[in-house]
This record gives C-alpha cells, structure tokens and sequence, in this order.
C-alpha cells in the first residue's frame, strides 16, 4: 500500500502529466481541425481562381486535388511536431517513397507531363481532328496521361499523351477556314480557258465554297505524261470533308460531259 504522502506525490505527478500533455493535445487538435478547414479553404480558392483563369477543368481538378493533399499533409505533420513526436522520420520515408515512385513510373510521369503541357498550352481541343502519334482522328477526351480519338470509322483509339505530345501535331479544325486541293492531271491538247470556265462554274454553284480567298486554277508543270493542274477553293473548316467530296464528283461529270480526258 502507498502511503499518504506517497499517493498525494503520484496524484500531483498524474495533474501535471494531464496538465502538460492535455494542454498539448487539445492544442494539437485545434491545430488540426483549423488546418483541415484552412486547406478547405486555399482548394474552393485556388479553384475559383483557376476557372477564372478559363484553365481547362481536367487540370484544374487535378490541381486543387494536389493542392488539398499537399495543405493536409502540411496540416498533419504540424499536428505530430506539436505532440511531440519526430517528424523528420516521416518526412525522409516520404521523400524515399517519392524517389521510388518516380523512378517505377517514368513512363507515368512523362504522360502525366506531357498531358499537363498539352492541357496548358492547347494545340488541340475536343472535338479538333488532329494528326499526331501516328494516328488521326476527332479528339473526344484529353485526360492526364492519355487522349481518346475517334476515327472516322468509328474506332476508338487511345494514345499516350507523351507519344502524342513528343510527335509532331497537325491540327485540322484550329483555323476557321482551309483550303481544299484537287490535284489532276491532263493531256496537252486540253483548252485551258475551257477548264477554267468549267470550273468556275462549278465553283460558282456551291454556296459552301468562299469567293474569298479566290477560287485558283494553277498550271504546276509540265511533265511527259501531261500537264499537272491545281484547283484550289476555301471553305469553312467544317465544310472541308463535304466540300472536297462533292467538288470532286462534280468535276468528274462536268469533265465527262465536255469530253475533257485525265491522264
């Protein structure tokens, strides 16, 4: 049995204990719980601040994401120093864990670049038909480590945003206008006034072709199997893939009709 004076000394040691260590755990609690609030805080802020900044939402999501992880794990460090426990420990753990990620998804991390690059800088968009990768097709999602196409068969196609984003991007809807190329070839007693006429003229029956930039007829040489002939019309991007059609078969009749021969 303890005596008096024994239990009167453990009883003023156990006050002390709980007036020390209570008085630091409910600051670290506060600690806490303001942290957690103020990281709240800083992701509804930075994502008000990136949508004003018309950044595109796949990044921003990805972003105020990080950005809450990084304030909680900012938060729950300062939480452990104040009770008193290390956190040098955990924070060499956490550097090591990082470096062995990193080193295990390279090829991650370089999608996850070029994916952040091509959400910033926007060579391309939804809905853009793009070349790149060596593939083409209509772009229906760009995520953070791959972009989904469409091709024009209707097959999806979903490529690495490092091996699009390292491959040289040709993007067909970016300008509001292009120019459609017909490329023929013609014999040498062919009247060149008489195809230029024709070709006005079919020119002249498509609303959907531009009188300006003018429509072009251009003579590009003079080979031995003939004469080599360009016909150029602008259009509206969208218009490219009908206009180009459609001119083309015409031209097919219209040329048949006046007995004008391709070679």
């Amino acid at each position: 049995m303890l005596t008096k004076e024994q239990q009167q000394e453990l009883l003023t040691l156990l006050i002390s204990l709980m007036s020390e260590f209570g008085t630091r755990i409910l600051i670290s609690i506060l600690i806490l719980l303001l942290g957690l609030w103020l990281a709240k805080f800083i992701q509804r802020l930075s994502q008000r601040l990136m949508i004003r900044a018309q950044l595109e939402p796949t990044l921003i999501r990805f972003l105020v994401n990080l950005i809450y992880i990084a304030a909680v794990t900012f938060v729950v460090l300062a939480t452990l120093g104040k009770l008193g426990i290390q956190t040098t420990s955990f924070i060499a753990v956490l550097g090591a864990a990082g470096l062995a990620i990193g080193l295990a998804l390279q090829g991650s991390l370089s999608n996850f670049a070029s994916g952040v690059f091509m959400i910033i800088f926007r060579p391309f968009k939804v809905h853009d038909y793009i070349e790149g990768g060596g593939v083409e097709g209509t772009v229906e999602e760009i995520s953070i480590f791959t972009t989904l196409l469409t091709t024009p068969d209707n097959k999806i196609i979903i490529i690495p945003n490092s091996k699009l984003y390292g491959d040289k991007i040709v993007n067909h809807s970016i300008q509001p206008m292009r120019r459609v190329d017909l490329k023929l070839n013609f014999s040498y007693n062919t009247n060149l006034e008489q195809l230029r006429e024709l070709f006005l003229t079919l020119v002249q029956a498509d609303q959907r072709i531009l009188s300006e930039p003018t429509p072009g007829l251009e003579v590009q040489e003079i080979a031995g199997s003939g004469i080599k002939i360009l016909l150029t019309v602008w259009v509206a991007t969208p218009d490219y893939s009908l206009v180009r059609s459609d001119l083309n078969e015409r031209l097919k009749q219209s040329l048949d009709a006046q007995g004008i021969l391709l070679v």
